[in-house]
């Protein structure tokens, strides 16, 4: 492979045993070090003029494959750092993020570099579906860590993805088969592209970071029930301008014609989605032929489908309640511990609140602006106390939607939970608990409540005074769960 490398470089990629022991102990290092390895070694080709350019892209497709699965590792991973800790999940993120960063620029190099030397033509023309392909597979990388922390996506990147497809497309290359890895599954260019376009249409804004993670694994797995075609159809759901910065958007009215024009809908993914929903519950696991990079509970799995489905949805979902629009500031506590505070009286003034402007309210939440502080906490599912502008009462909300808008700012979701909630100190099981009584209790009926964590005990009784009265409530179902709660019905036995 390196036989024909100048003798005059002194760069130790230049020397074939070298490679040989770099790419090996990539292969074999911890993730986290082999991965900031490849970086720096990625970053070192870039920058060193010595190499023919021939040379250094056959180097990048050889760092590139030593090191995918250290990088694709380090993705299965990343959701479950942010509930031990914070350092850990910003050094991964940095890390990961920088990485496919750094891959994506080496070939966007090499790529500048073909098209500005004819004379290199002829050594790189049957490397370009393998260049075409590995830069789409490294922006849509990039693409998953930017949403795990749910943006922004700059306009550019969908121009400079679009720009690789409509260049392999010019090349005649787009459709051809490719194994874009050693032991990876037959793709293509347009497929490899065609996933960034469904990764964007399946609102991971909605999604948790392992529930993004599994939603890729999923778009993978039913990306042959989608096509991508020029042909204004009316089954078509989705479109997207390969040329211009902009995102793939729902087909709400027909778009201006031009040849870099694409559609695609989802009818028949749809239905293979439903099907295997129906499969897993029945079989109680994620069939054998499903690759999801982990073993993964079905009640995990399931809801994910269903978001799928409804993305993929010839018609969109619609909004429960209408919206109203307004601007108003909104005060904002975080986590179930400092709703609790506030709401017992323990904790007033202007400290530990952040202020939002809200957007719009409706019946079951709001939206709003929200700067991002700098321990950047908001989490899609995180449990939030609310005290709009002009009241003294307080509301609980659960983060569903989240997209950074801009480095320090963001839109985020709110679901409103209980308009009239209680913080109780309940005694379950001679344990002290505090609690959220998320409604009023009436005997005979239930009433949900938000625990810690780890506080709910099937057949554990709370027992806690309220206005002067004792209520004794008896646990049921669980409800939802978060990072530091627990929501359930509670089955209201007495409150007198």
């Amino acid at each position: 492979m390196l036989g024909f490398f100048s003798n005059k470089s002194t760069h130790p990629l230049a020397d074939a045993r070298e490679v040989k022991r770099i790419l090996a102990e990539i292969v074999a290092g911890e993730p986290q070090s082999a991965v900031e390895e490849a970086t720096a070694w990625l970053e070192s080709l870039t920058a060193n003029e010595s190499f023919k350019l021939a040379q250094r892209l056959e180097l990048i497709f050889k760092l590139d494959e030593a090191a995918v699965a250290q990088a694709r590792r380090l993705g299965r991973d990343y959701p479950a750092l942010g509930s031990t800790s914070r350092a850990a999940e910003t050094r991964q993120w940095e890390l990961s993020h920088g990485y496919w960063q750094q891959l994506a620029a080496a070939y966007f190099d090499c790529l500048a570099g073909y098209r500005a030397a004819e004379k290199e033509h002829d050594a790189l023309r049957p490397q370009l579906p393998m260049l075409y392909g590995r830069l789409v597979n490294a922006l849509a990388a990039r693409l998953k860590w930017m949403q795990f922390r749910y943006g922004p996506v700059d306009p550019e990147f969908w121009m400079r993805v679009g720009g690789v497809y409509l260049a392999a497309v010019d090349a005649k290359v787009a459709q051809k088969p490719l194994q874009l890895y050693p032991g990876s599954v037959e793709s293509s260019i347009e497929a490899e592209y065609l996933k960034v376009l469904l990764f964007h249409a399946t609102s991971m804004d909605n999604l948790q970071p392992l529930e993004i993670e599994i939603a890729e694994r999923f778009i993978t797995h039913f990306l042959p029930h989608f096509s991508l075609i020029r042909e204004l159809l009316r089954e078509n759901v989705y479109w997207v301008d390969a040329a211009k910065p902009l995102p793939p958007t729902r087909l709400a009215k027909h778009p201006e014609i031009t040849p870099t024009l694409r559609f695609f809908n989802g009818a028949r993914a749809v239905e293979a989605v439903a099907t295997t929903i129906e499969q897993i519950r029945s079989e109680g696991r994620v069939p054998p032929g499903i690759n999801l990079g982990a073993q993964y509970e079905a009640a995990k799995v399931i809801p994910v489908l269903e978001h799928l489905a409804m993305c993929w949805a010839p018609k969109p979902p619609m909004r429960g309640n209408v919206r109203h629009r307004i601007n108003s500031p909104l005060k904002v506590v975080n986590g179930l511990a400092a709703v609790h505070q506030r709401l017992s009286g323990r904790s007033a003034g202007t400290q530990g609140f952040e202020t939002w402007t809200v957007d719009d309210v409706s019946l079951g939440g709001l939206g709003a602006q929200a700067g991002i502080s700098r321990n950047d906490w908001i989490r899609i599912g995180g449990l939030v106390g609310l005290q709009p502008e002009g009241g003294d009462n307080w509301l609980v909300g659960i983060i569903r939607r989240y997209v950074r808008t801009t480095p320090n700012q963001a839109s985020v979701g709110i679901e409103t939970i209980s308009k009239t909630p209680r913080a109780v100190f309940a005694d379950a099981g001679g344990l002290q608990t505090e609690a959220l009584l998320l409604d009023v209790p009436e005997v005979g009926e239930y009433a949900r409540m938000a625990l810690p964590a780890n506080a709910l005990e099937d057949k554990v009784t709370l027992v806690f005074a309220l206005d002067d009265k004792n209520a004794r409530l008896h646990p049921r179902e669980t409800l939802s769960t978060g990072a530091d709660f627990v929501i359930a019905n509670f089955f209201v036995q007495s409150f007198s």
